[in-house]
């Protein structure tokens, strides 16, 4: 099961968890670069293999790193990402955004929001995410307000391909 943790700079992550998907994101970044680096350092002195930069698919083919994490905006994006040798996961929120993901040849999908989360709209459920798992062949990556285990058990059920999340993977303070 993919365990994808998505940063937040305003969280502390003394570690990675158990994840074994990373993707640095900082919208606020003053040095995006720099920082994504010292992430990327991070990530493979963990052992981390799969990670990813949010965004900027020319930074991560520049850095190296296996992929990009684009934006339901950024769909036109994909094709540009693959040529470069990087893996795309892409986020949807809905069946159109997903078909046409699909029809570009995304590796992967974020689909969100699962549980509720501040400010990401009513979330789907679990029963909207096994429909959409059992609908297409992709793979799909739960999101949205996965804080606890048993949210992931939940997920496990339906067949998903994994789970991210920004909080769950917090270091206990």
């Amino acid at each position: 099961m993919i365990r994808y943790l998505i940063s937040e700079p305003s969280y502390n992550y003394k570690s990675f968890k158990d994840a074994n998907f990373v993707c640095y994101r900082n919208k606020n970044a003053v040095n995006f670069e720099e920082e994504a680096k010292a992430f990327i350092k991070k990530a493979k002195k963990e052992g981390i293999e799969n990670i990813f930069l949010n965004t900027d698919y020319l930074l991560a083919s520049k850095l190296k790193v296996t992929g990009v994490h684009l934006t339901s905006k950024q769909q036109n994006f994909i094709s540009s990402a693959k040529k470069l040798g990087l893996k795309v996961i892409i986020s949807c929120h809905n069946e159109e955004e997903i078909k046409k993901a699909i029809e570009e040849k995304v590796d992967f999908i974020t689909y969100s929001p699962i549980f509720e989360t501040p400010n990401k709209g009513k979330p789907k459920g679990i029963k909207n995410l096994e429909q959409i798992v059992c609908k297409y062949d992709v793979k799909i990556i739960a999101l949205g307000g996965i804080i606890t285990k048993e949210q992931i058990e939940k997920i496990k059920h339906t067949k998903a391909a994994g789970f991210a999340s920004i909080r769950y993977f917090l270091d206990e303070e």
